[in-house]
């Protein structure tokens, strides 16, 4: 085990306010909460949050989620297990968090812009962003599920 770092909560709370702020922002969404738990569970595993992957796992069984779904996010492209709409989010959310090698091509936006009017894809956006800033405090603090 790595060295205790520190607690970044302690060390910047005007910064976790706004961070939980972003975060009350999208509990109130037009999404529902099984997507967007679906959504930041793909982007922790992409960034290899354990912490995050865990505890979005156990909000998607709150909000729904079956097991069998959420052991295949990971194969996503090659289940029939997701909709339309959920497919073009986790597309999105691969494309965004993956944005230094996927840039986030006028195709890609056309298919995810299908399934989404302007609000739901801003959110939807927002959403995704969150999780990859959290997943750095997860990462970069080595946070560990309890």
């Amino acid at each position: 085990m790595s060295q205790k770092r520190i607690n970044y909560y302690e060390a910047a709370p005007n910064a976790m306010k706004a961070m939980m702020g972003l975060e009350k922002a999208a509990s109130q969404s037009v999404l529902p909460a099984a997507l967007r738990e679906l959504v930041r569970i793909r982007a922790s595993q992409i960034n290899g949050c354990a912490y995050c992957i865990d505890m979005h796992t156990a909000d998607a069984l709150k909000a729904g989620e079956t097991p069998r779904r959420l052991m295949a996010i990971s194969a996503w492209k090659e289940t029939p297990f997701f909709d339309a709409r959920e497919r073009a989010a986790l597309l999105w959310t691969e494309t965004l968090t993956l944005v230094a090698d996927k840039h986030a091509p006028d195709d890609i936006y056309q298919e995810v812009a299908a399934q989404f009017d302007a609000q739901a894809l801003s959110e939807l956006t927002f959403v995704i962003a969150a999780i990859n800033a959290w997943n750095r405090f997860g990462v970069g603090f080595a946070m560990q599920p309890r």
